[in-house]
């Protein structure tokens, strides 16, 4: 028997698609059975599986768990709940890999699978892998067995363990996302007076939708916090392994801002450490890890490559612009929304007791969002390389750890492809508006002499 997945489903980081459309349950099945080939070749015997709540995920969860036993795997159904999870559950079972269906920030008709093997981020090549073996069939055979375990309780414990954050009023929303029940149980045993928006579990997302990168998600948050005169608050995405914050006047406190709070008590810890970055952050986030004692490092952005770079460089901490954050320090070295949260309201705790202040004392800085746009597929890095070369012929003080990361007088910009989507990604950082419109204005014309305009923003 052999498969052919439609292309645009096998991405660099996870495999993803719309349901019905270009990912369904033969798709499933069939990455069950090459995953199960993989980890059968490592010398594997166990997986295990979660999911999250969209309406897909079950029939999705049965597919994939019929592929990976089939090719003898045992499977280990560890229910429905945020990606963290799961990735916890293969960092503390006797797995040898983990699969969790999950739409991630993606809207309701969306789904996909991220997968770890043997402790490591199962991406790139491997990915691509798994079409090459669907189209040839190249599957191991056998029997493997189901079991499941309810790893919930363990799991919140572990979040718990050592918590020394203290009492705040908090305000907290879930946007119907995967980590609902996780939440409910964690703000049982926080101390302090905790307000929660929308925990059932709900993959039509009927209040907004779970990205909070995005300000307009943030609107209800802000307005509990403003209504109950709340310390701050925090927000997860759909799968619950990005986080987004506002402070108690109701100001988004951005990824690499929330990243900055994280480093300071993580290098008193640890004094000298590496604190990784993905490109999109703002200078002020690398210069304030130097100006604390920390070696700061600017990586390529995508969850899989910063994990690999973490283990290279021994970094306690890193993060992305998009409230991905990922500890080693007391923990496992995967992104956690829930488990960022915990060591944030610590954080708070240890530089003073407020986040409000922590955002006021930040560099005042102008700044664009992300900004995305489409453009073709066959373009895109090719469109980075023409800047990249035009900006070095013209002696500009250029970084290209991931695209075109460019410092001027007035501040920096970046243009780079995205690894996932048929998108370019660019953003500017600068002291004032004046600035940051001449910044715009050499994107813009870099791009115009690529034969393109900045678009409508693209989704993720």
């Amino acid at each position: 028997m052999t498969h052919r997945f439609d292309p645009t489903s096998l991405r660099e980081y996870d495999i993803r698609g719309i349901v019905g459309k270009t990912l369904g349950t033969e798709d499933a099945y069939a990455i069950g059975r090459g995953f199960a080939t993989h980890v059968r070749r490592a010398g594997g015997t166990r997986v295990a599986v979660g999911w999250d709540g969209r309406v897909s995920s079950p029939s999705l969860r049965d597919e994939l768990v019929r592929g990976l036993t089939e090719s003898g795997v045992d499977v280990v159904r560890t229910g429905i709940g945020p990606t963290p999870m799961l990735y916890f559950a293969e960092a503390t079972l006797e797995v040898d890999g983990a699969v969790q269906i999950t739409g991630s920030h993606n809207p309701a008709e969306y789904n996909g699978f991220k997968m770890v093997l043997q402790h490591g981020p199962f991406f790139g090549e491997q990915i691509q892998s798994i079409g090459t073996m669907a189209a040839e069939g190249d599957w191991e055979e056998g029997q493997g067995q189901v079991t499941d375990y309810d790893i919930e309780d363990l799991y919140v414990d572990r979040l718990m363990a050592g918590y020394s954050g203290g009492a705040f009023r908090i305000g907290w929303d879930n946007g119907n996302g995967a980590g609902g029940r996780i939440l409910e149980k964690l703000v049982a045993q926080l101390p302090g007076e905790h307000h929660l928006l929308y925990t059932d579990i709900d993959g039509s997302f009927p209040n907004h939708h779970p990205d909070p990168t995005e300000e307009k998600n943030l609107a209800d948050l802000k307005a509990l916090v403003a209504e109950k005169k709340l310390d701050f608050g925090i927000a997860f995405d759909g799968d619950a392994d990005r986080i987004g914050a506002i402070d108690g006047e109701g100001r988004v406190v951005w990824g690499d801002q929330i990243l900055s709070i994280l480093a300071e008590p993580v290098l008193r810890a640890e004094p000298g450490a590496t604190i990784i970055a993905d490109v999109k952050a703002s200078q002020a986030l690398y210069d304030r890890i130097a100006e604390l004692g920390g070696n700061p490092l600017m990586w390529k952005t995508g969850h899989s490559l910063i994990k690999v770079k973490m283990k290279e460089t021994d970094s306690p901490l890193a993060g992305e612009m998009s409230g991905h954050i990922f500890f080693r320090h007391e923990w496992y070295g995967f992104d956690d929304a829930l488990y960022a949260a915990i060591r944030l309201i610590s954080a708070v705790r240890v530089l003073g007791g407020s986040l409000t202040a922590l955002k006021s004392a930040m560099p005042a800085l102008v700044n664009t969002p992300e900004m995305r746009f489409q453009v073709d597929e066959s373009r895109k890095f090719a469109v980075v390389d023409e800047v990249l070369d035009r900006l070095e012929a013209a002696g500009a003080e250029v970084n290209r750890t991931d695209g075109a990361r460019v410092n001027t007088v007035d501040g920096w910009w970046l243009l780079r492809a995205s690894n996932t989507q048929d998108v370019l990604v660019a953003r500017a950082e600068a002291k004032d508006q004046a600035g940051l419109d001449r910044l715009l204005a050499q994107i813009d014309e870099q791009l115009a002499l690529s034969g393109l305009k900045r678009g409508p923003q693209a989704g993720h």
